[in-house]
């Protein structure tokens, strides 16, 4: 006779489920917050801290701004998921966020949005300056009541002044550096401004479907790609041009020169193939993506060259 034994409730197996219930938890707490967007966004903030110094800051002073800059573009991601979890259901490209799934339940994701917020700003507030934490809460604000709230569902432009808030982290940066905003700052801020649209658009026309299902007016969505080809270039050549205002006006160096110079070029040439192609009616998915991917890289490149920058060699264009 042979007895059997059950190991289904035995306290190590209750502890690896209990472990890996936290852990799901925790991944999808951490999807609340849109990650990739987090990068991004701190793909402008060291680089603009270190030309604002022009030097390296105080290691706590950077960590302060990364992860209070984090932290609010967290909150207001989560407060986005929580708002927007009716439309994020019907899209393909958003199913499986946590709300969609429910691995996490709305209050859950309210409570830790403004949680989020509220450590964002203490973090900002006594790691850097108020300045910063002003404009942290402004970043939060413009994201979630601006474009979330009252643009996303009603026009098309949604994307051009709702992506303000992806601007913020520039102005972030440089006012807790100097306590202040500047001109450079300001033209920063204007290069994510015009970024914004030959970013989204592309990735909006691929996924069409989706926001028209939603009833979310994307540009993308509801206009031909001959149209949505044109502004791109138009918003890439303001682009480009607007980054070459920091050689008079902020003091740029050669490496930075160069680098908007070459990399804007190269983007203005892939909106351009955007467009060709769309004249043309051959416009296809990954014809749009390449543009969307390529405008990643070029910020990337830019951002990198402004780190580099204060390093390398006098300014282009020296005052006096």
């Amino acid at each position: 006779m042979t007895a059997t034994v059950s190991t289904t409730d035995t306290p190590l197996n209750a502890s690896r489920a209990s472990g890996a219930g936290f852990a799901r938890k925790a991944k999808a707490y951490l999807a609340l917050t849109k990650p990739r967007v987090i990068e991004l966004l701190l793909v402008s903030t060291l680089p603009t801290m270190i030309y604002a110094e022009r030097g390296f800051p105080s290691i706590g002073l950077i960590l302060a701004t990364l992860v209070g800059g984090a932290f609010a573009a967290g909150s207001a991601g989560a407060f986005n998921c929580y708002i927007d979890r009716d439309i994020d259901k019907l899209m393909h490209r958003t199913e499986n966020r946590p709300l969609v799934t429910g691995e996490v339940t709305p209050r859950e994701a309210l409570v830790f949005s403004w949680v989020l917020g509220a450590a964002a700003i203490a973090i900002l507030w006594f790691g850097a300056n108020p300045l910063s934490a002003w404009l942290g809460l402004g970043a939060i604000f413009f994201y979630v009541v601006i474009y979330t709230i009252i643009l996303k569902r009603r026009t098309a432009q949604n994307i051009v002044w709702g992506g303000a808030a992806g601007c913020f982290p520039v102005l972030i940066a440089w006012a807790a550096v100097t306590n202040t905003v500047e001109w450079p700052a300001i033209i920063l801020f204007m290069v994510i401004f015009l970024w914004t649209p030959p970013h989204y658009w592309p990735l909006s026309m691929k996924y069409g479907e989706d926001y028209r299902n939603a009833n979310v007016p994307m540009l993308g969505a509801i206009a031909g790609a001959k149209v949505v080809s044109v502004q791109v270039v138009l918003y890439a050549w303001a682009m480009v041009a607007c980054s070459l205002l920091l050689v008079p006006a902020g003091g740029a160096g050669w490496v930075y020169t160069a680098t908007a110079t070459l990399a804007g070029a190269w983007f203005l040439y892939e909106s351009h193939s955007l467009y060709s192609q769309a004249q043309r009616e051959e416009i296809s998915g990954k014809r749009a993506m390449k543009v969307f991917h390529g405008s990643i890289s070029y910020l990337t490149l830019l951002f990198i060259a402004l780190a580099v920058d204060p390093f390398v060699g006098p300014a282009v264009m020296a005052a006096g």
